[in-house]
């Protein structure tokens, strides 16, 4: 039907003939989600009208017609403009079922297709308008949503019916700061979140920091695991500030709550593998976020038969995340987003924590016995996270050479022989440690781990590529003591034309271990210099 037939017909009070029509229209338009501009001001006029008729007495299936229109329209960012006025969004949140007025009863979950529909309309319209986004939080939307999840626990509602509550409270925490500050601290969302977590997930505790996990569990069903990654959003995105701020006792104990939680979420599994990554994905996104003094939860449980046990302590966790990170590191796609977060978390906890560093370190750098091959040469785990200490992506080779460090306990030397001095500079540079020394971290004192191997080989291996290296030739072998001469000079006016050209400017290392332009380290030296002579002639 042409959309000037269905706009006068639209005009009619008979809902069957409006069903009838809008019904047809969402068949034909069912796939569509851009629209030309030449029928786009037409469509405006459609959306205007059905936003209008929904403020009617309508039957249900009427109802969901019009909305069913409205999500087909929505999907569209430049034909928005019917609704994105407070009346318009206010009409969706009522359908939906989240329009948050001060009187007020008990609120409900509405058990019916029109509700997930409306909140499929108001998630389009959000996502694609900062106005919508606005009038979203001039209409306290966020507060009706959280006032349906505290009744998650009693109510035995439709997984589409969370499920939308949820995304729409994630893409709202998202796009707006002042909605993720007042969801986490008016409206207390990490604890309500939490619960609706825990509920999501059926959990089971053992002890006060620890959640029941059976070995051999039937796989998280797809619906829960779907909730439960939306849950998981959420929460990171009002937890993002807090891992560098002191909390108290009683938030201390929420966190360490959650993190036991999460625990449990790295140790089971979804219905298929790329559902349990991403799953797992989002579960280290927000561990990265938690106080590092609330992470000694993943090592509380006790070591039990079939467990990762080091030093006496479970390593279940650990175990999970290095196979985590191993496995982003091969994929190789996109790893600024995907595996610096497991990798910063992996660096903080062996910061922290003694245990976790030297089960990582058994694991990632054992005792070198490989001294032929550059360090970055090879499929091992220390090959390959030394082989990201040059890639171009400046924070991927920040977090690989920071995790590679605190493994060995930010001695410099140690940090060099398993890596090279060429891959190390960087770092070394970065934290002026390039005349040696050790980082601020405080670690226990050093143990012997050299092998037999490197002892024998150690006089003989190149620092810099860090193997064991031919002897080359001498090229200035032969040569007269003038030829010598020549190419030295050569070589002095090679360097002196690099530097006036700026290709290159010479470097040196200053006492504090940090680089400096030569020049202006040759320059400070000559004013200590004058300095000292001054003073010595006014003696």
């Amino acid at each position: 039907m042409e959309m000037d037939a269905i706009l006068q017909k639209l005009n009619t009070d008979e809902q069957e003939v409006v069903q009838s029509i809008l019904t047809e229209y969402n068949k034909e338009h069912s796939q569509c989600f851009f629209f030309n501009a030449e029928e786009r001001e037409r469509r405006k006029k459609l959306g205007e009208l059905v936003v209008k008729y929904l403020d009617r007495d309508l039957q249900p299936s009427c109802q969901l017609a019009c909305l069913e229109t409205i999500r087909i329209l929505s999907r569209d960012k430049y034909g928005l403009l019917p609704f994105l006025t407070k009346n318009a969004l206010q009409t969706l949140a009522r359908h939906a079922g989240i329009d948050y007025a001060e009187e007020r009863g008990r609120w409900q979950i509405l058990d019916n297709d029109a509700t997930v529909e409306a909140l499929k309309c108001i998630c389009n319209i959000v996502y694609n308008s900062t106005i919508a986004q606005e009038v979203a939080v001039e209409l306290r939307l966020i507060i009706g949503l959280t006032e349906r999840l505290k009744l998650y626990n009693e109510a035995n509602s439709p997984h589409d019916s969370k499920f939308y509550d949820l995304r729409l409270i994630f893409l709202l925490t998202a796009l707006r700061v002042d909605m993720r500050k007042q969801l986490a601290q008016e409206l207390r969302g990490v604890s309500l979140l939490t619960d609706a977590l825990e509920s999501t997930l059926r959990l089971k505790w053992a002890d006060m920091y620890e959640v029941v996990t059976e070995q051999n569990s039937l796989p998280l069903p797809r619906e829960e695991t779907e909730r439960a990654m939306e849950i998981l959003k959420i929460l990171f995105n009002i937890t993002y500030n807090i891992s560098g701020k002191e909390v108290d006792e009683e938030d201390a104990a929420l966190y360490r709550h959650l993190a036991a939680i999460l625990r449990h979420c790295l140790l089971i599994k979804s219905d298929g593998e790329e559902k349990t990554e991403e799953f797992h994905g989002h579960t280290v996104n927000l561990l990265v976020n938690l106080p590092l003094m609330c992470l000694d939860v993943l090592l509380i449980p006790k070591v039990e038969q079939g467990s990762v046990e080091y030093m006496g302590v479970n390593m279940d966790t650990v175990e999970v995340l290095l196979i985590f990170m191993e496995k982003r590191l091969d994929r190789g796609h996109k790893l600024k987003e995907t595996l610096t977060p497991v990798l910063n978390l992996l660096t903080e906890s062996s910061r922290v924590h003694r245990e976790t560093r030297k089960f990582l370190r058994s694991k990632v750098l054992p005792p070198l016995r490989d001294v032929k091959n550059r360090p970055e040469v090879g499929n091992t785990l220390r090959n390959k996270l030394v082989r990201l200490m040059t890639h171009v992506d400046t924070d991927v080779k920040h977090c690989a050479a920071d995790f590679l460090f605190v493994l060995c306990k930010e001695n410099v030397s140690r940090f060099i022989k398993y890596t090279g001095y060429g891959n190390a500079a960087g770092l070394l540079a970065a934290r002026g440690l390039l005349g040696a020394g050790k980082g601020e971290g405080q670690y226990s004192e050093d143990e012997d781990t050299d092998t037999e191997e490197y002892r024998e080989a150690k006089a003989n291996i190149n620092p810099v590529t860090g193997r064991v290296e031919e002897k080359q030739p001498n090229p200035m072998e032969g040569m007269t003591e003038e030829q010598k001469e020549y190419e030295a000079m050569k070589l002095v006016s090679m360097f002196n034309k690099l530097s006036r050209d700026q290709i290159f400017q010479p470097m040196t290392v200053k006492q504090d271990g940090r680089l400096a332009p030569l020049d202006e380290a040759v320059q400070s030296a000559g004013e200590r210099n004058e300095s000292s002579g001054a003073e010595t002639d006014s003696d």
